[in-house]
């Protein structure tokens, strides 16, 4: 009990704390609600300018949301200058981290993406969405021994995942090792039976 009093106090010292009086509060939910409203309308400058007047530097939710707001806007520098001050804020959430690599990513920065991806499973090595999205990365560089690391874990973690298992059962075939691709493709029918990709694989084992 002391272990997770102690653990509980470390985060809340961690945490950036904006100190606002009532009235300023009661504003800025107000701007946050009507940001989600006009993003859910597609009006997604109004969104990220309802917040923008209230915008305090210091502000993880602010950085966070403001972060997302310009990336659906396309505004990917402005994006990625947001969720870096998000990371700066919260070094240690995962959150801005998979925030950030969206406009990386919309901006060819693989390079960015992959360390974020890196630092992210640094904090938290089962976070099967990044596991997920490293395999990606790497089968679309032809890497498949690194892609399949990475697929393994995900599928040793949650056994009928239908995409990882179908990725693994494409990364095993690319390998050469088509009995494991066989083997997983079959699986991978057994979630999604019409599934187009499965049937290919199985059909290109002999």
């Amino acid at each position: 009990m002391i272990m997770r009093k102690l653990a509980l106090i470390t985060v809340f010292a961690l945490m950036p704390v904006l100190l606002v009086n009532s009235q300023d509060f009661a504003k800025l939910t107000t701007a946050f609600s009507e940001s989600y409203s006009k993003e859910k309308s597609g009006k997604y400058t109004e969104a990220a300018s309802a917040l923008k007047a209230y915008y305090d530097a210091n502000s993880y939710e602010l950085n966070l949301r403001l972060g997302w707001l310009t990336y659906l806007q396309g505004q990917f520098a402005e994006s990625l200058g947001y969720y870096n001050k998000a990371i700066d804020l919260m070094p240690y959430a995962i959150e801005p981290r998979l925030g950030v690599v969206l406009p990386a990513s919309a901006l060819g920065n693989w390079e960015v993406v992959i360390n974020h991806y890196n630092k992210i499973l640094a904090i938290d090595p089962n976070n099967t969405v990044t596991l997920y999205r490293l395999g990606l990365i790497y089968y679309d560089r032809k890497n498949y021994k690194q892609a399949s690391q990475y697929f393994e874990k995900v599928v040793n973690l949650y056994p009928f995942d239908y995409q990882s298992i179908l990725m693994l059962g494409w990364t095993s075939f690319r390998l050469g090792k088509t009995r494991e691709a066989k083997v997983l493709f079959s699986k991978a029918l057994l979630y999604y039976p019409e599934d187009a990709s499965t049937k290919e694989g199985l059909s290109l084992i002999k």
